[in-house]
């Protein structure tokens, strides 16, 4: 065999992988999304001797720029919360409106928990309590209020059954709370936050337990939401983690991006589970099977089926 031959051969047997740079879209340097994207480059990095791949990631808008880029063929990955994953595969988030059939889902991330935080002097010890109460869902047509919107028709509220239902934004309710405006806010986040932490620090803020029948049926009702546990202990409290739900940040791509390379990210990232978790308090406490389970609206790509099943995960 010539030597021309010899190196054609290894060509053609080494993995798609090899050699190639990948790019995850995240979101906003400050949020935890970015720092997640972070963590799941370092993964990947720490084996390139392996497979080959080089991982970066890159500061955007958010989901819909993510997905935007995605469709574009701008990046290879994306880490998008599964609400709009869920919206994007069913009714599409471009501008022409066609759904996003290419979509495939890796796996989710941390959750974005819908975070009930109250004044301790309000008496609020159950989401029932909230009833008759001044409560703060944040600025009108916000995602942040159209989030506490459905919690409260899931709970078969109105408004006339409230007191008040402010609009203010994230750190004027903190002070509203601590004042007494207001007796409790509702916010969907990641964990730790600093609006959390500065209403449980300046007046002693306590989190109320989000479940029950309601919350069951709009689970059931809305697949990208998914169960999620708030670490009180992230803000000096007791040990026991307050239960809620939310959506999830989830990974994504697209059906052209070669198996081997999703493959490849997903051992760097599910083998390393423990080092994951330990990269972030966002991350904390991740378990790979509901990583899978949760949040994921998409068809999965056949390269992470291949690992899912390899572990018989699927």
């Amino acid at each position: 065999m010539t030597a021309t031959a010899t190196v054609l051969l290894c060509l053609l047997a080494a993995p798609a992988a090899a050699g190639r740079l990948i790019v995850i879209a995240t979101a906003p340097v400050a949020g935890v999304t970015f720092a997640a994207g972070g963590a799941l480059c370092n993964l990947v990095n720490r084996e390139r001797a392996r497979h080959g791949l080089r991982c970066l990631v890159e500061s955007t808008g958010g989901s819909a720029d993510n997905l935007d880029r995605l469709r574009r063929g701008e990046v290879d990955f994306a880490l998008v919360q599964s609400d709009w994953q869920y919206l994007a595969v069913r009714e599409g988030t471009g501008p022409d409106g066609t759904p996003f059939e290419d979509l495939r889902a890796i796996f989710s991330l941390h959750a974005q928990a819908v975070t009930v935080v109250a004044n301790p002097q309000a008496g609020i010890e159950r989401i029932e309590d909230l009833k008759g109460r001044r409560v703060n869902l944040g600025p009108v047509g916000s995602g942040i209020r159209k989030v506490g919107e459905a919690l409260i028709g899931a709970l078969g509220w109105r408004r006339g059954d409230f007191e008040t239902l402010a609009e203010l934004g994230v750190d004027a309710q903190v002070e509203a709370l601590c004042n007494g405006r207001i007796d409790a806010f509702i916010l969907p986040v990641s964990h730790p936050n600093g609006a959390v932490a500065a209403a449980t620090g300046a007046c002693g803020a306590v989190f109320v337990e989000v479940s029950g029948p309601a919350v069951e049926r709009l689970i059931a009702e809305w697949p990208f939401y998914a169960p999620a546990r708030i670490p009180a202990r992230a803000y000096g409290g007791g040990a026991e983690a307050v239960p809620t739900y939310g959506t999830r940040a989830t990974l994504v791509t697209t059906g052209s991006v070669p198996a081997d390379v999703v493959y490849e990210l997903v051992k760097a990232v599910l083998a390393r589970l423990e080092e994951l978790t330990a990269q972030h308090a966002a991350l904390a406490g991740l378990d790979a099977r509901q990583m899978i389970a949760a949040g994921n609206s998409a068809p999965f790509h056949e390269g992470a089926l291949r690992y899912y099943r390899e572990r018989g995960w699927k």
